[in-house]
């Protein structure tokens, strides 16, 4: 299989990138290093003969067309997206622009490919996604497959928009789309503007941790590298016009994550107090959903796969990556927005 990842200089396509080149796979990598890109987050495989890169946006239709007529993929995994709610927030613009229009840029060019392939039943598009277009949870219950969409934020309500499409794609069109839907992300080579690294560096570095409100809104984490290798999972086994909800099975607060990360600091790199009296609580951001919680049913029983990492053992690898990798995450700390307050609404638009 010859995989194009678009997105692939960000977290989560990254994992993939790396993992699929190391797996042998043919990847051609398309990004437009936009600000949470970065090259150096694929530099292990970047010299490996089965890797390609291309610097191009998903909303070029021309640039889409090239990338297609000269790699030639047999499947693509579509990552690109923006996908900080915080800055859904207090600039939309960005959010529907790639995430609603590159998205149909991307199946337009995938469709005059597979047709001009000769409509190859091997052919794939996945669209990689996130549990947040189905909105907020109560207490109980858990997202399934089969939950109505009801996105809270600029952000979800574009990457909903984007799932419509595809399935749009393949009703109509009988493009051979699958879709998979997935919780929160965290590990190496996370943006330092989403929480746990914010979490991390700000604990480093002395300043007060922020936390929205009591911290009392709820998250399933998943580990990137096992969601990378579900989406590979996915790609090559999944069923299509089906979609997969990837989960970590690993609930919990924010307040007691924020705690979590605090206490493997105190045993790493002690200081004269403990890392949770940096712990400062701030004003919540709009639209804050409540709780979001993935069933793994279907992954599970349909294509065999679970979580191999549990939240313990995952921050525990993500805290240690970060205290040995200052010379990645220290250059990204004079990037536009990071270490600034995001989401409060008062951004353009609004």
């Amino acid at each position: 299989m010859k995989l194009l990842v678009t997105g692939g200089a960000g977290f989560i396509g990254s994992a993939v990138v790396r993992q699929a080149v190391g797996e042998g796979m043919e990847v051609v990598n398309l990004d437009a290093l936009t600000y949470a890109a970065n090259l150096a987050n694929v530099a292990a495989v970047a010299d490996a003969p089965n890797y390609a890169f291309v610097k191009a946006d998903i909303t070029d239709r021309s640039a889409l067309d090239a990338v297609f007529s000269d790699h030639a993929p047999d499947a693509v995994m579509h990552l690109a997206a923006e996908s900080h709610v915080d800055r859904s927030i207090d600039g939309p613009d960005a959010f529907m622009a790639t995430n609603v229009m590159g998205t149909f840029h991307l199946l337009e060019a995938a469709r005059a490919h597979w047709q001009a392939m000769g409509k190859p039943e091997g052919f794939r598009f996945h669209h990689v996604s996130t549990d947040e277009v189905f909105g907020s949870l109560g207490a109980e219950g858990m997202f399934t497959e089969d939950t109505s969409y009801d996105p809270r934020s600029p952000y979800s309500a574009s990457k909903a928009g984007s799932d419509h499409l595809v399935r749009a794609w393949g009703e109509t069109y009988g493009l051979p789309v699958i879709l998979s839907n997935c919780s929160n992300n965290y590990g190496p080579y996370h943006y330092p503007e989403k929480l746990i690294p914010v979490v991390i560096l700000n604990a480093l570095h002395g300043r007060s941790i922020p936390v929205y409100g009591a911290g009392e809104n709820v998250r399933d984490w998943l580990y990137v590298e096992d969601h990378a290798d579900a989406l590979l999972t996915v790609v090559r086994k999944g069923q299509v016009g089906r979609s997969y909800n990837i989960g970590g099975e690993n609930e919990v607060r924010n307040i007691d994550l924020v705690r979590s990360i605090c206490a493997i600091l105190d045993r790493l790199r002690a200081k004269d107090a403990p890392h949770a009296d940096l712990i400062e609580h701030v004003t919540d951001r709009p639209g804050h959903d409540a709780r979001y919680a993935i069933d793994p049913s279907r992954i599970r029983t349909e294509l065999g796969w679970r979580p191999s990492v549990t939240l313990e053992d995952g921050l525990e690898k993500t805290v240690r990556w970060y205290l040995k990798n200052e010379a990645w995450w220290r250059p990204l700390l004079t990037r536009e927005g990071v270490g600034a307050r995001l989401g409060t609404g008062l951004g353009n638009g609004t």
